[in-house]
């Protein structure tokens, strides 16, 4: 029985890390998901491999509620604060935030799982981490003295969101991070780093529940009491810290750039290679 609760406080106490690793690296552009698989790796929680990938995605609603909160304001068409023109620029927004999310949206649904076999893995995570790693640095080396063309997500054009979209439906390989493949996307063609954030935010809304429905029907719904206790921990925690992460990144990029973000990638990436090739060697 004392083992039991031991071991059960530490599953706690794993979770509690997990929740706070996802709401910190799910809105900088780090990749959660990378995180979450090596740092999981790490800790070794004692749910089964069917939860953990489960709890990976789903955790993610926390840090979507943390948007919500957030923006609540800026999100609701119905607000009666808002005029009427508001209100249409409401419904406008989520018009295009609906476009940019079908290219994920297809893909995610029909390649799902083949991409979960192929990328749930720490190598391919450590490569995508140094390739937008780089992109990071290179984009904005290249925007440096470029004034943006798009300063409001109303300037946002049709292809402007394909091509957004289709950088959020890159981040269907973990390690790529689904904020920071569509905020290189929208730097490139020249929107601003703030509304390329905050667009990225409001996109994360359908991503998320989407990617979280396909998960919990994939795994069935089947929760102990423990299991669904450990669920919801994560989740409070994860949003907690993701109100927290969402005001720094916004209050930072108002007078700083994303390089640091850049090479930060490229040394986890360098570091998770060394590691999976010294556990190789060891083997």
């Amino acid at each position: 029985m004392c083992i039991r609760r031991e071991k059960r406080m530490l599953d706690i106490i794993k979770v509690i890390i997990l929740g706070i690793v996802e709401g910190i690296t799910e809105w900088l552009p780090v990749s959660s998901t990378g995180h979450l698989i090596l740092v999981g790796d790490v800790l070794k929680p004692s749910m089964s491999a069917g939860f953990m990938e489960m709890f990976n995605v789903v955790i993610q609603l926390g840090a979507i509620m943390a948007v919500v909160v957030l923006y609540f304001h800026k999100l609701n068409p119905f607000s009666p604060k808002k005029t009427g023109k508001q209100k249409m620029l409401t419904w406008q927004m989520w018009i295009k935030v609906v476009i940019a999310s079908v290219p994920a949206g297809v893909i995610g649904i029909l390649f799902n799982d083949i991409l979960d076999e192929l990328f749930y893995k720490p190598f391919p995570v450590a490569v995508m981490l140094i390739l937008y790693g780089a992109l990071f640095i290179i984009i904005e080396n290249r925007n440096a003295h470029r004034k943006p063309s798009v300063n409001r997500i109303s300037d946002l054009t049709v292809p402007m969101l394909l091509w957004i979209g289709f950088f959020q439906m890159l981040a269907l390989i973990p390690g790529t991070s689904r904020s920071g493949a569509t905020i290189v996307g929208a730097l490139i063609i020249g929107v601003s780093r703030e509304i390329a954030a905050e667009f990225t935010f409001f996109l994360a809304i359908p991503a998320m529940f989407g990617a979280s429905l396909i998960k919990l029907i994939k795994f069935g719904f089947h929760f102990t009491g423990a299991e669904f206790g450990l669920l919801m921990l994560g989740c409070v925690v994860s949003f907690g810290l993701s109100i927290v992460a969402i005001r720094f990144l916004m209050g930072y990029i108002k007078k700083h750039d994303f390089k640091v973000f850049g090479w930060y990638r490229i040394a986890l990436g360098g570091i998770i290679v060394i590691y999976t090739g010294v556990q190789i060697l060891l083997g």
